[in-house]
């Protein structure tokens, strides 16, 4: 299957793709560069724009038009675009860190609407186990707002929800990890428990990254370091795996009319890129499965 380059962006880090239903546009972010990213697909109409910090992963805000929920360095922004080109950042919860040199990573709302992102050191080279997961819910009190669930990780990543809502996945990016995680997940309370080895990625080419669930409950994730994208069955099993043109694809997730196109942001590596012209780009599969449309955080 030939991945189609959508736009060649050139993001240091691009990450978080999120297809938003009622624009028909795609959204992402590179996160060093601090910008958060728009492409109508049909014009090819291209909009950024930067904010104050890293962001790194993002979600619309059920009503509040135009707002997302962002997680960046410091904790979790509600963030506005603004006709200069830069980015309106609204303090929604602080979070306390293990370590100086700590960003959020990737994050995703569950099917309730609930903000979920992990944090990481940015020196992965450490490999120190101090990332952690929250769980964000305004609807409690301001302290409870942002809630530790995991912790003991290095790269938080790979970050989704079954159809049904009652299965949480989350993977560890880190070279000596390379680990895919399902959990049984209680979509009354918004706890994962349960938790069991999904996938040893390992024996597969790519380390596992950013992620996505089709339709049918199959899990898409990024083979970064392979330039592939994975799709596993929800018993674990790989289904198939699809190139693009790069070493270091990131994230994916469904869009277009029918939800039936695979985005896939990437990463620009320093140095030489004579072997891989187009990394940063972004990029489209056709792959014959419908996504599930991107909820929005609800509270």
């Amino acid at each position: 299957m030939q991945a189609e380059l959508v736009l060649d962006s050139r993001n240091a880090t691009g990450e978080s793709p999120v297809w938003h239903a009622a624009e028909q546009a795609l959204y992402w972010v590179d996160i060093p560069a601090r910008q958060l990213h728009r492409l109508d697909p049909d014009s090819g109409v291209h909009s950024r724009w930067t904010g104050d910090e890293m962001l790194a992963c993002i979600a619309p805000r059920a009503g509040h038009p135009g707002q997302w929920i962002a997680g960046m360095e410091s904790g979790l922004f509600a963030l506005a675009t603004r006709d200069d080109g830069t980015l309106a950042s609204t303090p929604l919860a602080h979070a306390v860190h293990a370590a100086h040199g700590m960003r959020f990573n990737d994050g995703r709302c569950d099917r309730q609407g609930r903000f979920w992102a992990g944090t990481m050191l940015m020196d992965m080279a450490a490999g120190r186990s101090i990332g952690r997961v929250y769980r964000y819910q305004s609807d409690v009190n301001a302290e409870a707002a942002l809630r530790l669930q995991l912790d003991e990780l290095i790269v938080p990543n790979g970050l989704g929800f079954s159809p049904d809502g009652r299965t949480m996945y989350l993977s560890d990016s880190h070279p000596s990890v390379q680990a895919i995680w399902a959990f049984d997940y209680d979509p009354d309370t918004g706890t994962p428990h349960h938790r069991r080895l999904f996938v040893d990625m390992k024996p597969l080419p790519g380390r596992p990254d950013g992620a996505a669930v089709d339709a049918d409950g199959c899990y898409w994730i990024c083979g970064n370091d392979a330039g592939l994208v994975h799709r596993f069955t929800p018993a674990g099993k790989l289904d198939r795996s699809l190139a693009v043109p790069v070493k270091k694809p990131a994230m994916c997730a469904f869009g277009g009319a029918g939800l039936d196109t695979l985005y896939v942001t990437s990463i620009r590596p320093g140095g030489d890129v004579a072997d891989q012209p187009l990394a940063g780009g972004v990029f489209a599969l056709r792959p014959g499965v419908r996504g599930l449309p991107e909820p929005a955080c609800a509270f």
